[in-house]
């Protein structure tokens, strides 16, 4: 019972440092383009990994290259729709990847897909309808945080494949984290090399940044992007999947109320009612009879976010 909680408490944390990383990143869009921060983030979160590389073997480089490009992509359309709307749309629509797994694996995989989905689609299309009547109507961001939520499932699934090729391990995981955050950062380099003056660019904002977003940027890379990972790993391995989905659908609520209390981002009545109702569906197309919860395996998920 001590060691669940334990690994219950080690979640939290995570996605309560998840949450938080959406009014960080939108702050910091304002001064920096979705590539720049992608690779001061991850450049510094592959530096701090670095002795982990050393233990990686041939199959779990090839796997986290190949993630590492979704996951890069996923960040990429994730932080371009944030800069053109607010940090709490784009968390809410970024967490019904959990629903598009399902969808995707139906679609393209042929899996089965229990009622509980279904009606939780219904819950987020409710949820998503109250949410932008009262707020401004659907824009150009929003549509680029769908696309990105779209690819954070295919990235789960990839993420589910290596898991039934490599035995989870929280050793494992976090070296598979590893090759992420390097496979992400040369990504972006590439595409900033490819760019015009892209690095003289990135140089001369960079110089311009205040302590404030230097600091934002040392947090997104240590804590969410590095320390999170270990974090993940090892309470993954003391909580059942059940468990686990439940606490890492309450990521969209921390990135409201951080946005609130950071940034003064409001919702409205409505607004918070199709939140509550996002949040119920993510939870509820989680949902397996108790005794047929499997044990969550202990590689990272989205947010490894890929983790956001």
């Amino acid at each position: 019972m001590r060691t669940e909680r334990l690994g219950l408490a080690a979640l939290l944390t995570v996605t309560v440092v998840w949450g938080t990383t959406f009014p960080a990143m939108k702050q910091l869009s304002t001064d920096l383009s979705a590539l720049q921060i992608i690779w001061l983030r991850f450049g510094l979160a592959a530096l701090v990994l670095l002795p982990l590389w050393r233990g990686i073997r041939r199959a779990e480089w090839h796997w986290g290259l190949g993630l590492g490009v979704l996951n890069f992509l996923a960040f990429w359309l994730q932080i371009e729709g944030l800069a053109l709307t607010t940090s709490n749309r784009n968390a809410f629509v970024t967490g019904l990847n959990v629903l598009l797994v399902p969808l995707i694996a139906w679609l393209v995989l042929r899996r089965r897909t229990g009622w509980q989905v279904w009606a939780a689609c219904a819950l987020a299309v409710a949820g998503m309808c109250l949410m932008f009547f009262e707020d401004t109507p659907w824009n150009r961001g929003d549509t680029l945080t769908l696309c990105s939520a779209v690819v954070y499932a295919l990235y789960i699934l990839g993420l589910e494949a290596a898991a039934r090729r490599h035995q989870a391990a929280p050793l494992r995981a976090t070296r598979m984290a590893a090759a992420l955050a390097g496979s992400m950062w040369t990504c972006t380099t590439l595409m900033l090399w490819l760019q015009p003056q892209g690095f003289e660019r990135l140089q001369t904002q960079a110089q311009a940044l205040s302590p404030g977003a230097w600091l934002a940027i040392a947090y997104l890379g240590l804590v969410a992007s590095a320390l999170v990972v270990v974090l993940q790993a090892w309470g993954q391995q003391r909580l059942d999947a059940m468990r686990s989905a439940i606490v890492f659908g309450l990521e969209p609520v921390f990135a409201a109320l951080t946005a609130w209390w950071l940034i003064d981002e409001r919702m409205g009545a409505l607004a918070l009612c199709g939140a509550a109702l996002m949040v119920v569906a993510l939870i509820f197309s989680q949902w397996t009879p108790p005794q047929a919860a499997p044990r969550a395996r202990s590689l990272p998920p989205a947010t490894a976010k890929p983790n956001a």
